[in-house]
């Protein structure tokens, strides 16, 4: 008798999987970096320390910048730029751990940064949902162990679900 699958293992447009180090995630980060294109905002939500800004240096090295990728926890957003093979492409890093409402948002300029043409990253978007676009890749990172965590990886809109069934491809076969 086989095991029955977890249900999000059964669910066409979910991706659930366990990355077993900081090295893999990034790596995970890299493939998924590799996919994206103008316009396209990446929610990473988690605990802290749960490899969200792992994820989002891979995201980064995807995308062909090869410099330092910090949590921007005090400036609140970080703009790198991707190599010339992805267009110079923005990356903007946004962390909204500090944010306190809605109507901070509007003076940082967020919607600003998700309309623009570039990728948008942000961790936290917790603090902003009643404000962010419907179409999304969500992704929920959470312990496993001290070394291992579980990636969620949810598509909301169609450009998203078409991002995650070429990721599961080139990733997973």
């Amino acid at each position: 008798m086989t095991e029955p699958l977890l249900p999000a293992a059964q669910t066409p447009h979910v991706l659930d999987f366990i990355s077993h180090s900081q090295a893999q995630t990034e790596r995970v980060g890299m493939r998924l970096g590799q996919l994206l294109r103008a316009g396209d905002l990446v929610l990473l939500s988690g605990p802290l320390g749960a490899g969200k800004t792992h994820l989002i240096k891979g995201i980064a090295r995807g995308l062909g910048y090869d410099g330092p990728v910090t949590s921007p926890t005090f400036v609140l957003i970080n703009e790198y730029r991707a190599d010339a093979a992805h267009g110079r492409l923005p990356i903007y890093h946004v962390d909204l751990y500090r944010v306190s409402g809605v109507t901070e948002l509007a003076t940082i300029g967020l919607e600003e940064i998700w309309l623009a043409d570039g990728v948008c990253l942000v961790e936290w978007p917790e603090r902003a949902a009643a404000a962010l676009p419907p179409e999304n890749l969500q992704i929920a990172l959470s312990y496993v162990s001290e070394t291992k965590r579980r990636l969620r990886l949810m598509p909301r809109g169609a450009r998203y679900q078409a991002l995650l069934a070429t990721f599961k491809e080139a990733t997973f076969g």
